[in-house]
């Protein structure tokens, strides 16, 4: 299934949220509440698969990076600039000596 890439970028941040809504609404409840259990619970667990999902998509990044930087590198030539020959006038010319003019 593919999804639009601003979709899936946030699932991670969704999953959390749901997480923190199942927490906030189990201590809502109260602990009186059988099912208050089951929302902290289930919240703890949407919370912590929403931040193991950003952490695994962040290595791979990661490791993804050198591997592009070194194949960019690799794959373009960088020319090599010859030395231009330098003439006994351009020489002269560049001499910081002060003209004498008479």
């Amino acid at each position: 299934m593919w999804l639009p890439k601003p979709v899936y970028e946030r699932i991670p941040q969704f999953y959390f949220l749901v997480g923190l809504l199942f927490m906030a609404n189990g201590l809502y409840l109260g602990f009186n509440f059988v099912l208050s259990f089951y929302y902290i619970g289930f919240g703890l667990i949407s919370c912590c698969y929403g931040v193991v999902i950003f952490m695994m998509r962040l290595q791979n990044r990661q490791r993804q990076l050198p591997v592009q930087a070194t194949a960019t590198t690799a794959n373009t030539s960088t020319p090599v600039e010859e030395a231009s020959d330098t003439s006994d006038e351009s020489v002269a010319d560049s001499s910081h000596e002060p003209s004498i003019q008479h």
